[in-house]
């Protein structure tokens, strides 16, 4: 079963699971705890909670034990307003947790499920005609970063004016419908780390894209004072599927960067690239 979670309080999130809601049939379930609203499909649960889905750290013990993983649908804020279909990883890399979760703790990612929803976020923003929104993973960053399952933020982006829009709930919506009716079936890809790249890291985006190259935890350029043996263990570990490989954005990493990485590719034998 896959756990759907939202806020109640979240435009974005709460418009796409009312579209979903007009799509297919959901049944009202009590199986999610202290929830404000809960349905059930064929084969997953839909919770909406009134915390923010930064601190939703709760959803362990809140969702029903057979859940597999977790796809928290929710706004996304951008300082420079981009418009923008999202998906990405939760942790901290630094020793601070401002936004949710805990310092230097990553979540469990899940890079194959992300590589479906952002194709399928490309062939939907298509379909409708949203050429003005980007669509893209993120770096990993804020909370929640505890959970013992894996988890998948999907995104509106970036301000009311997006996250109410009802095209975009459809596009959101229509994404999460075909990954449900098509899930067990999960798309191969060769699973990567990424290091480098802005908040928006395109060219890994871009691999997604066009190859089988999908991706779970991605530390930014802006993020690059944390990286280390540690940081790299996690990024590896955390995950639902285990990476084979490193992809390093050149440009925006220094030599001691790609020494670092070089090493430790070298140490844990995973095949390094640099694009």
């Amino acid at each position: 079963m896959i756990g759907l979670a939202y806020s109640t309080m979240d435009p974005a999130g709460s418009g796409v699971v009312n579209y979903i809601a007009s799509r297919i049939k959901l049944d009202r379930s009590s199986a999610c705890k202290h929830s404000v609203e809960c349905y059930e499909a064929k084969n997953a649960v839909l919770a909406g909670f009134s915390e923010d889905v930064l601190h939703f750290d709760f959803l362990d013990d809140t969702m029903p034990v057979n859940v597999e993983f977790y796809i928290i649908i929710s706004r996304h804020s951008s300082e420079a307003g981009v418009k923008s279909y999202t998906v990405h990883a939760t942790g901290n890399f630094s020793g601070e947790a401002l936004y949710g979760g805990r310092p230097r703790e990553l979540g469990i990612s899940h890079p194959t499920v992300a590589f479906r929803l952002l194709r399928g976020l490309k062939s939907s923003a298509t379909r409708l005609g949203r050429s003005e929104y980007e669509v893209s993973y993120e770096a990993t960053h804020h909370g929640p970063t505890s959970l013992s399952k894996p988890l998948v933020f999907i995104e509106i982006g970036s301000s009311n004016t997006e996250w109410s829009d009802p095209v975009n709930h459809v596009v959101i919506g229509d994404t999460l419908l075909e990954f449900l009716e098509e899930y067990p079936t999960l798309p191969e890809c060769v699973v990567s780390a990424g290091i480098g790249g802005g908040h928006y890291p395109r060219k890994f985006t871009d691999l997604a894209l066009s190859e089988s190259v999908c991706f779970g935890h991605i530390l930014p350029k802006y993020a690059l004072t944390y990286l280390d043996f540690e940081i790299l263990d996690m990024m590896t570990s955390r995950s639902a599927v285990a990476p084979t490989q490193i992809i390093v954005e050149k440009k925006s990493t220094r030599r001691e960067h790609r020494e670092l990485v070089e090493e430790y590719a070298k140490r844990r034998k995973l095949v390094l690239k640099y694009v």
